[in-house]
């Protein structure tokens, strides 16, 4: 009985898999050769394949950048009043909203600029907040 369920597994979690993992193996290494990879230590390539996963939310709105809008405004004071408020896990899905991930880049959250963008339209009420994840703009309507 042993030696079937090790032959068993052996089939199921390598042999079957092999000619698909082969084929997919070979495609991702095309785009992401393993020798540039053996620079990093395990935990460095895992921020820069997923990211930081630490928060440091003041420091994020301490860069934020802003158009057509000041520091100052009210529509600014009254987000970062409600953001700062949130759970944990609602800031993350906000980072989720506006960058396409709940995680910070692997160059670190001190490099990371969101920007807040008035888009002008003429009756804000009627228009939602949106966002462009490619440049980390949030689009806050007044």
């Amino acid at each position: 009985r042993n030696e079937y369920v090790d032959l068993y597994l052996n089939y199921m979690f390598h042999e079957s898999v092999r000619g698909p993992f082969q084929a997919f193996r070979q495609g991702f290494l095309r785009g992401c050769p393993s020798k540039l990879w053996k620079m990093f230590l395990p935990e460095e390539l895992q921020v820069v394949l997923q990211g930081h996963d630490k928060f440091d939310w003041h420091l994020l709105e301490k860069n934020t950048r802003y158009w057509y809008y000041h520091k100052l405004d009210q529509t600014i004071r009254d987000f970062w009043a409600v953001f700062h408020k949130l759970k944990e896990e609602k800031k993350k899905d906000f980072l989720a909203f506006v960058s396409g991930s709940d995680h910070i880049p692997g160059y670190g959250m001190e490099w990371f600029r969101l920007q807040i963008l008035d888009p002008q339209v003429t009756n804000p009420d009627e228009v939602y907040p949106s966002a462009n994840t490619c440049s980390y703009t949030l689009n806050l309507p007044r």
